[in-house]
């Protein structure tokens, strides 16, 4: 399996933090190392991986290219703009295809976090022998545990186990709900969490964009000669409508399975979910770097080079860097993008 890492997006809810040179994927959220990094080091010990590539931007590239170690440098597979999912999984298929024509890749974020590598590596091996012995499109689901209204959901067949691989067939594919309907997706017990995790052979995925997206298809073959020859495909890429991989590909195409997960996940979405996976000290409280919380309970600090207290305070979220602070009460951390398109609109570059 060939192996693409989706790196590109800035992060925004991860303010202040996350920044357009420094975005979320390249950020220790969890842990010692950055979560591109840890997702490299996760694929790279799997024995059925034959090489990696990462899809970024340009202004990203450089930076990657330097921090991320255990990547070829023309692994870096690089957007000229960016176009959403559909497209820049595309381009990266191309690279593949034409480095073996009948392939089997896998499509991972950057920036999510995953426990139990045996078990990932597990569920992984199971999708690649559907995507192999069915030539079907496979995603990989998550089993729900609360109504979310932040992921997609797919609905599976359970009644269409795919021998030992805990794969079943998909029948629809649906957008973000809203509460209600997150609740009875919930309560039906038919659906997964879309984690964003896709493994198909290459042929499968271009002649499905083929007759699901004709438009991508016409311009990825042009820029594959592009390619070939080694020659600039800006002018090409421009007009390619944005568009993900879910929208365009998956909520239309036939043949598709999904491989439920055994393995613990985290999109990382929010300071919220940091809040939620990492160890609590006493009072429920989580502190990243030096702060300390008094007579207060439920709050995470995320303190870089400052010391920060919090006094009788409860469910705050409270984040430091050298130029900005953001505390935010934890039920309102969605709205951590809005104070970022505020900063979009008042031209505050020196703060984004």
């Amino acid at each position: 399996m060939y192996c693409v890492i989706m790196a590109g997006g800035r992060g925004t809810r991860f303010w202040p933090s996350s920044r357009i040179e420094n975005p979320k994927q390249l950020l220790n959220i969890v842990g010692d190392t950055s979560m591109l990094q840890m997702t490299v080091d996760r694929l790279k010990k799997m024995k059925n991986v034959e090489d990696i590539f990462i899809v970024t931007g340009e202004d990203l590239a450089p930076k990657i290219r330097k921090l991320i170690s255990g990547i070829k440098p023309n692994n870096i597979i690089v957007e000229p703009s960016g176009k959403n999912t559909a497209p820049a999984i595309g381009l990266a298929a191309l690279h593949i295809k034409n480095i073996r024509q009948d392939a089997v890749m896998g499509v991972f974020p950057a920036d999510h976090l995953i426990v139990g590598y045996q078990k990932f590596a597990r569920t992984v091996r199971s999708a690649i022998q559907l995507a192999t012995k069915n030539g079907s499109l496979v995603t990989i689901g998550i089993n729900p545990t609360f109504p979310s209204t932040a992921y997609g959901y797919i609905q599976y067949d359970p009644n269409s186990p795919e021998d030992h691989l805990n794969g079943y067939s998909v029948k629809t594919f649906a957008e973000k709900p809203h509460k209600k309907l997150a609740i009875r997706f919930l309560k039906s017990g038919d659906f997964l969490w879309n984690g964003g995790m896709f493994i198909w052979k290459t042929s499968t995925f271009f002649e499905q964009i083929e007759a699901h997206m004709p438009d991508l298809s016409n311009q990825l073959r042009k820029i594959e000669k592009r390619i070939i020859q080694k020659q600039d495909f800006t002018r090409l890429w421009n007009n390619i409508d944005p568009e993900s991989v879910d929208y365009g590909l998956m909520e239309n195409a036939n043949n598709i399975y999904v491989v439920k997960a055994e393995f613990e996940w985290s999109d990382l979405g929010s300071w919220e979910a940091v809040y939620d996976v990492s160890p609590k000290s006493k009072g429920k409280n989580v502190i990243r770097g030096e702060g300390v919380v008094i007579d207060g309970h439920n709050n995470l600090i995320q303190s870089n080079g400052h010391f920060t207290a919090v006094i009788g305070a409860d469910n705050l979220v409270v984040v430091n860097t050298k130029d900005a602070t953001l505390v935010v009460p934890r039920d309102k951390v969605e709205d951590v993008k809005a104070l970022v398109h505020y900063l979009e609109k008042n031209k505050r570059n020196d703060l984004l």
